[in-house]
């Protein structure tokens, strides 16, 4: 069987969801609300509920947990959605590694999204960086302290296996369904499958056709361990902050229009089914409701393995979101985790 009709096997006979070890499924297309503005949030997720999506992927520092959280209340008091039905993601961020804060951080990332639990907590980065106490700044971002003279993030020495066991404990608190990771490497996965209580049972990587990561996402089909891809278009997410340009975007390469025009289909539509096709969840973000609809709109056509290996074929390892980049560039400190 080939890589691709094993990758279709592991998605649901509604093909818009993704099993997940230990865990009820998850939503094979989530809304992302990474650089959602807040004054947005709240509408954006009632209507992406109206729209169908059951999957909300959130994180402390996107800055919008309360607002999200003002959204899920609106929909439970239209009836929108059952809990039970809705998978809302979470993330531990940097500054909160230390076992003593993990606990806190899930806290108050409860109580702005307005749940008694969360589907997934994920740790957000394998960078440990100094404790920024809550009351100080929340979020706290990637500076120390913002208000120096030249302020730049400072890492911490906390071991991953620390930070993993007060995760598990989450668990056992029944505060989180379930836990797993985010941009991690294969070499601290092992590292972390060796020792821990709990399997991960998530990973959330950057995915695109630009940024393939085959050997990844079979190492994760061979270790059970689920993946869902953020950024899944790869550089429109990044276009407006500088770190990409229109040059980038897979969405105009003669590949993906040649096949979406077989279709039927919008590019976008095509690399986002090329993501689910191979089993992976995905997160796009948009604010636009005519988007929301298209992004969601995966199921009732399939790829062929000819189109998926072409649009494969398309990887050039290039990533947007590197840390061994944007850290130095932004705040002040060289910290590459993916060489």
């Amino acid at each position: 069987m080939s890589t691709s009709n094993q990758a279709q096997s592991e998605i649901s006979s509604d093909s818009l969801s993704i099993r997940v070890p230990n865990s009820k499924p998850i939503p094979a297309v989530g809304l992302g609300f990474w650089k959602v503005e807040k004054s947005q949030a709240a509408a954006l997720t009632v209507d992406a509920i109206k729209a169908g999506y059951r999957h909300l992927d959130c994180a402390s520092d996107y800055g919008n947990e309360a607002d999200v959280g003002n959204g899920i209340k609106e929909i439970a008091n239209q009836k929108l959605c059952r809990r039970e039905d809705l998978w809302v993601t979470s993330k531990l961020w940097n500054t909160y590694h230390r076992p003593e804060h993990v606990r806190k951080a899930l806290e108050r990332s409860l109580s702005d999204l307005k749940l008694d639990y969360l589907d997934l907590y994920l740790v957000h980065f394998p960078i440990a960086m100094q404790f920024v106490p809550f009351e100080s700044r929340y979020p706290a971002g990637w500076f120390a302290d913002p208000n120096v003279a030249n302020p730049r993030m400072v890492p911490d020495s906390v071991p991953i296996r620390e930070t993993w066991q007060a995760m598990e404990e989450l668990v056992d608190a029944g505060l989180v369904r379930s836990i797993g990771l985010s941009n991690f490497g294969v070499s601290l996965i092992r590292d972390l499958l060796s020792q821990c209580r709990i399997r991960p049972c998530m990973l959330q990587v950057e995915l695109h056709p630009y940024l393939a990561q085959t050997k990844l996402l079979r190492y994760c089909k061979e270790s059970d361990l689920a993946v869902t891809g953020f950024s899944p278009l790869g550089a429109p997410s990044y276009i407006p902050i500088g770190m990409a340009t229109e040059s980038d975007s897979v969405l105009k390469h003669s590949v993906v229009e040649q096949i979406a025009a077989s279709h039927g289909k919008t590019p976008a539509q095509i690399v986002l089914r090329w993501g689910v096709q191979r089993g992976t969840a995905i997160v796009p973000k948009t604010c636009k409701l005519e988007r929301l609809r298209e992004n969601i709109d995966l199921d009732g056509f399939l790829l062929a393995e000819e189109e998926m290996d072409r649009i494969t074929a398309l990887d050039k390892n290039q990533r947007f979101n590197d840390p061994g980049v944007f850290c130095e560039k932004a705040f002040g400190c060289f910290f590459p985790i993916y060489e």
